[in-house]
């Protein structure tokens, strides 16, 4: 299989499957407990239908949409994750140029692999840095500070992970940063040497953003120390009202998932939230977000841009989010096998196919621009 043969989110998937030693492909593949909510956030479109309009005379298709003051080329961005350097040597530089030709957004984690301003300075597309409330108040004023002087578009701050979810994949593994592997994960490391050449004779793995802050070389500076030991459980709704005046510009929350939450969001100044549970990756059992969007869109819509990920792995999926009032989707594991299957060639066709279908899609919807989309295109099953 090669990366030509790939034509849907599952054909990628098969590829970094093939590529990747076990214990990564299973860090982003992964959910948490029982894996009920990841696949739970795919299976919730299929419960909602399209209804095309025919003979609507479609000539040009323009999907073009603003989000948080950032113009994009398509309603789909790519959503900051992290360790991509792990996935494939290129990491964000990778989805960063991806993103750039296809005209549209891309997030950067505070445990990213390339730092915020070499991104920046390279790339000119909209870019969002996504932020890890910390137990060190002084740490996360540095970290906004070095945000804000690299000229980051927009601040995303994710609000359902002050501890890191149960995820059983990775404890049976032993993955871990900095690597920990037990026999059966060494062993699985071994039978894909390709993986192992390319990760030592290429750049150094790093976490620059957090690297002057935070000594990755073992005990509570594993990622799993950094999830429970480093972030702070007990933020709040004033100390996010702080850093959205200190950032004083664009700030999103990411992670909100009830009605009362999101207006306390636009009560605080966001200007926009991401509905997700984290790709499932976070609590299970938790609602998916496109069973969340209409409601939560209609409370807040009118006050700021309502976004969501988690689940979306086509281009119906993406029209479906948008007729019921998101502003863009977010996707994750949709990009990240792609990057570890081909590197920025393969984020590239992601991108281009995802686009490619929703153009097509919208032609067969009888719609010219994305906000032609509305609650009289779908229709919910009854269960």
């Amino acid at each position: 299989m090669r990366l030509k043969d790939c034509y849907n989110f599952q054909d990628f998937r098969k590829l970094a499957k093939r590529r990747l030693p076990s214990p990564i492909f299973n860090y982003i593949d992964g959910g948490a407990d029982d894996e009920v909510t990841l696949a739970a956030n795919s299976q919730a479109f299929n419960r909602c239908d399209l209804l095309p309009s025919v003979l609507a005379g479609v000539k040009e298709i323009d999907m073009s949409v603003t989000v948080m003051g950032q113009k994009l080329d398509m309603p789909v961005y790519c959503s900051p994750t992290a360790l991509q350097r792990l996935f494939h040597h290129r990491g964000e530089r990778a989805v960063a140029a991806a993103t750039e030709k296809y005209g549209t957004m891309f997030g950067v984690s505070s445990l990213g692999t390339v730092s915020l301003e070499e991104l920046r300075q390279k790339h000119k597309n909209p870019q969002i840095y996504q932020f890890y409330f910390h137990s060190d108040r002084g740490l996360n004023e540095a970290m906004m500070q070095r945000a804000k002087e690299a000229k980051v578009d927009v601040m995303m701050l994710t609000v359902d992970s002050i501890t890191g979810g149960n995820r059983e994949r990775d404890l049976r593994t032993g993955f871990s940063i900095p690597f920990r592997l037990n026999l059966a994960g060494l062993t699985q490391f071994m039978l894909k040497p390709m993986w192992g050449i390319n990760y030592v004779t290429h750049e150094k793995f790093r976490l620059p953003q957090l690297e002057d802050h935070v000594d990755m070389g073992g005990g509570a500076s594993s990622i799993g120390g950094y999830f429970t030991e480093m972030l702070d459980p007990t933020l709040n709704w004033d100390d996010v009202a702080k850093m959205v005046k200190d950032w004083d510009g664009q700030f999103c929350l990411k992670g909100v998932m009830t009605v009362e939450d999101a207006r306390r969001a636009a009560d605080i100044g966001c200007t926009g939230i991401v509905l997700s549970n984290h790709g499932g990756r976070q609590l299970d059992g938790s609602r998916t977000p496109f069973d969340q969007l209409a409601e939560i869109v209609d409370a807040v819509g009118d006050r700021l841009d309502v976004l969501m990920d988690s689940g979306v792995q086509r281009g119906t999926h993406v029209l479906k989010a948008l007729s019921l009032g998101a502003k863009a989707v977010g996707v994750g594991r949709q990009y990240l096998f792609p990057l570890a299957a081909a590197g920025q060639p393969g984020v590239e066709r992601a991108l281009g196919l995802m686009r490619a279908e929703i153009e097509r899609d919208m032609r067969l919807m009888g719609v010219s621009r994305v906000d032609e989309l509305n609650r009289d295109n779908v229709r919910f099953k009854e269960v």
